[in-house]
């Protein structure tokens, strides 16, 4: 008799808790086996989480899911680690130190195919972290004498170069966003990034200290650190990156394929949580919040005032231009998040253009092994999220040049400006 009022009490008690603090984690402690087939199904295989980032304003969704909870709350326990640069945040997720990392789109692509110095380490990307957002930074002295047209540069390269000093230009990593934008800005005006100028890696944070002592004459960067090198009058905005695409992809989530392929309910946790902080990012209402929470020294280290503007889309480019941009980054509207595979396909276009690769790349396999929709749309299906889908539509840069994702070799071989090898 007591034995069945006994389990009368902990069937009320099951019941009670269970509405209260959720079956599985009142489970917990049970047989993993019996636990995880009957009330765990749908929670993460790896709950706990190690987040790379880089001092870049782009970080925020990843530190914002951190700060807010949204990790959690999709049964991810997470711990964000800021990397000294590119290379550093690339061994850590090939390590399995970091779990996931905020990612230039292009370095998942390198890994997988191993290019430019790349160990060989295949990586997805089921998750496009923002769009536009970055700009080509010039040294102050040519204030008034270049804007935004890469024409204007060539005299001084080419009188740089007559002279034995090939004038420096700086971008962040060889297969990343930042040196795509700054080698097509520079191919645009005529100049071949590897043959008329020297065309240097420097992590983020350390641009503006580096052009302070004269070390380059001009950079591409992720903000906040071409607002800080107007604040510290030591260069100007020639042009934003979204002045050369609009809407461009910028950063990733990316994942090892290996840990996504034995994870995949943790890839969609994370890509849940992503969504309500990108969702939160894009109210301009938030964004003061949001430049707060990331200034701090544990994410960009530098002052909110100065990341804030830029955030809201109020661009000064420091020679007396000024904007207000409908462009401005933005981490969840007109479809920001989908991983497109043509994205990939450019990229690829581009190390093609560049000599990056010999002869041309399998475009439609490495992308369709890099660029995961299928986690994407299984993710925002479990949140009822309407995303729209695949864009296989051209793309028209600021040069005028049509990027078909149908006929990748032919936009390939077809600029002024190359080091195409191979066949």
């Amino acid at each position: 008799m007591n034995g069945g009022i006994d389990r009368i009490h902990r069937r009320e008690f099951l019941s009670r808790a269970g509405k209260q603090f959720g079956v599985a984690a009142l489970l917990s402690g049970l047989p993993g086996g019996w636990a995880g087939r009957v009330f765990a199904s749908d929670a993460p295989e790896t709950s706990k989480m190690k987040f790379g980032m880089i001092a870049l304003t782009d970080c925020s969704p990843i530190v914002i899911a951190h700060e807010k909870g949204l990790f959690k709350k999709y049964g991810i326990d997470s711990i964000v680690a800021k990397g000294a640069n590119w290379a550093a945040i690339r061994d850590s997720l090939s390590s399995g130190d970091n779990q996931a990392t905020h990612m230039l789109l292009g370095m998942p692509i390198a890994s997988t195919m191993g290019l430019l110095g790349s160990p060989k380490k295949p990586m997805i990307i089921p998750w496009i972290l923002n769009r536009n957002g970055q700009a080509i930074t010039l040294k102050a002295e040519w204030k008034g004498k270049v804007k935004d047209d890469p024409t204007a540069l060539k005299p001084f390269v080419e009188k740089a170069k007559g002279l034995g000093e090939p004038l420096t230009f700086a971008m962040t990593f060889p297969p990343g966003t930042h040196a795509m934008w700054m080698r097509y800005f520079l191919g645009a005006g005529g100049i071949n990034p590897d043959k008329d100028v020297s065309l240097i890696t420097i992590p983020p944070p350390q641009m503006v200290s580096n052009m302070k002592i004269g070390k380059m004459d001009g950079f591409c960067v992720g903000e906040p650190w071409n607002a800080r090198a107007i604040a510290d009058k030591i260069g100007f905005t020639s042009l934003s990156t979204q002045e050369i695409w609009p809407d461009h992809p910028e950063k990733v989530c990316a994942f090892t394929a290996e840990f996504a392929e034995k994870n995949p309910k943790t890839v969609k946790a994370v890509l849940k949580a992503l969504h309500e902080a990108s969702v939160w990012l894009d109210d301009l209402g938030n964004r003061p919040e949001q430049a707060e929470i990331v200034s701090k020294p544990t994410y960009i280290n530098c002052p909110k005032e100065t990341i804030l503007g830029r955030l809201l889309g109020d661009y000064d480019y420091g020679d007396g231009r000024t904007k207000k941009d409908e462009f401005y980054m933005h981490f969840s509207k007109r479809n920001c998040n989908y991983p497109q595979p043509k994205f990939a396909v450019w990229w690829l276009t581009q190390f093609r253009r560049w000599g990056m690769v010999n002869g041309a790349p399998d475009y439609a396999g490495v992308a369709k092994q890099v660029m995961r929709a299928d986690l994407y749309e299984e993710a925002m299906k479990e949140l009822s999220y309407a995303h729209d889908g695949v864009n296989n539509e051209p793309e028209t840069l600021f040069d005028k040049a049509v990027f078909d994702p149908a006929k990748p070799e032919d936009y390939a071989a077809s600029f002024a400006v190359k080091n195409l090898k191979g066949g």
